[in-house]
């Protein structure tokens, strides 16, 4: 036992000494590089690693003569592009992997006008879409990010490969086309709200709860207090007037769907939902990418934001805890 509260009482102190040099590491940094702090787009040639795969598994599968033959005519082909003007239009490659308060529009605002400052007639956006939804005002402002594309006659592209619901159909609907993965989920145009009432527990325990509002309707639904019927009607309305404001928007940009059908809340795998007009084409990403990289250039586009001093804190902490076990389990009699 006095083995063990030995290492235990030395691991305490690695943790805190490491802990405490990476904090004060991490804040001379920062002090230095303030700039650092606003992040930064990381442009990736997608073209070039399609092409580095299949020169990979060609040479894989090709005999060794054959083998030297291609690499050869690679590096030909490199030379031959470094020294020549490369004239595709471009493919730019978003992600979009929206959370519930759909706080990655920050990110895809700054790619979408990274894009809209180079682009080019004949240059296109592709946006690799996955997400179940969101608070409205969110998923409208990251749709709106993607309006500003389509208002500059960019052609923009959305690919579903496993979900596009609610808000995240709201963002795929602005889209010129919209690719989906067969199994894909799409749809669920309609709008939820819910919470719990404490109201009846308060009471139980002898709890006064008091609201006070200036204003009719300043709260109409509330977790502690006792609801009535006339606040649950304006509530009921408040939903109602943003489905309708959310059919509306859908019914403007694919002006061809039977929008009373589609909008009921339901949604459906983009097989059925092709037949109903809420996807164009079934396809995932991959194979888009693969057929346009043959007369595009293809390139990914992705706005980085640098990690807070709690995170990467948290992270230094992770691995110095994983190194102190490591080195605990390598002097450990029982190993």
């Amino acid at each position: 036992m006095a083995f063990l509260t030995e290492y235990g009482l030395f691991l305490a102190k690695t943790l805190t000494f490491l802990l405490a040099i990476g904090a004060i590491v991490l804040m001379v940094i920062s002090s230095r590089h303030p700039k650092a702090r606003k992040g930064e787009l990381v442009v990736t040639d997608l073209s070039d690693e399609l092409e580095q795969g299949r020169h990979q598994l060609q040479a894989a599968l090709a005999g060794k003569a054959q083998r030297k033959q291609l690499e050869k005519q690679r590096k030909e082909q490199h030379k031959q592009r470094a020294k020549a003007t490369d004239e595709r239009s471009r493919l730019f490659v978003l992600d979009f992997h929206g959370s519930m308060d759909a706080k990655e529009v920050s990110s895809l605002r700054e790619e979408v006008s990274a894009v809209i400052g180079v682009a080019q007639p004949g240059d296109e956006v592709l946006l690799r879409l996955e997400s179940g939804g969101g608070v409205v005002h969110g998923y409208g402002l990251a749709a709106s990010q993607l309006q500003r594309l389509r208002d500059r006659d960019i052609k923009l592209t959305v690919a579903i490969d496993k979900v596009a619901a609610s808000g995240g159909y709201m963002m795929a609907c602005v889209a010129d086309q919209i690719l989906a993965a067969p199994f894909a989920i799409v749809g669920s145009i309609g709008v939820i709200a819910q919470l719990p009432n404490f109201n009846k527990l308060l009471k139980k325990h002898d709890i006064e709860f008091e609201m006070h509002t200036a204003g009719q309707y300043k709260r109409t639904i509330t977790m502690f207090g006792e609801n009535d019927d006339l606040g649950r009607e304006k509530f009921r309305e408040e939903l109602g007037a943003i489905h309708d404001r959310f059919k509306a928007f859908v019914a403007e940009h694919r002006p061809n769907l039977d929008i009373d059908k589609v909008t009921t809340g339901e949604h459906w795998l983009a097989s059925q939902a092709k037949g109903l007009g809420l996807v164009d084409t079934l396809s995932t990403s991959d194979d888009y990418l693969l057929a346009q990289s043959s007369h595009h250039k293809v390139i990914g586009i992705s706005y980085r934001r640098p990690k807070s001093l709690t995170q990467r804190l948290g992270q230094q902490g992770a691995q110095a805890l994983e190194a102190a076990i490591g080195r605990l389990w390598q002097q450990s009699p029982w190993r």
